[in-house]
């Protein structure tokens, strides 16, 4: 079955940086897009970054736009998202996703940022 499993949260001062990633199981991952996603409290789940299954195309929300990279490593089922400069409003949880074709989600990793 699909497994998507997130680490590298924690708990990060403004202008900081931290690197997440997920470790797919259970599909041949280099076929599919991958997304990150985050949820802050009481706010709906948004869309934070989208890669192709190559890897070749990125898109962004504006909000992490020049900030946050998305990568991939196919060879290891494995996307990332590196995120630098770190504000306190992207404090959430953020998780990862797949389309295979119904919506599949990891358990999440929280993001902390503050001073």
């Amino acid at each position: 079955q699909v497994q998507l499993v997130e680490s590298g949260g924690g708990l990060v001062q403004p202008g900081g940086s931290l690197r997440l990633s997920c470790i797919a199981s259970g599909f041949t991952f280099s076929n599919y897009f991958m997304r990150w996603y985050r949820q802050a409290p009481g706010k709906e789940r948004e869309l934070v970054a989208t890669i192709t299954s190559g890897g070749g195309d990125r898109t962004y929300a504006d909000s992490v736009k020049g900030r946050f990279t998305i990568s991939r490593d196919n060879a290891k089922n494995t996307v990332y998202l590196q995120m630098n400069n770190l504000k306190p409003v992207d404090t959430a949880v953020y998780y990862c996703n797949v389309r295979n074709p119904s919506d599949y989600w990891g358990s999440g990793t929280q993001v902390t940022v503050s001073s």
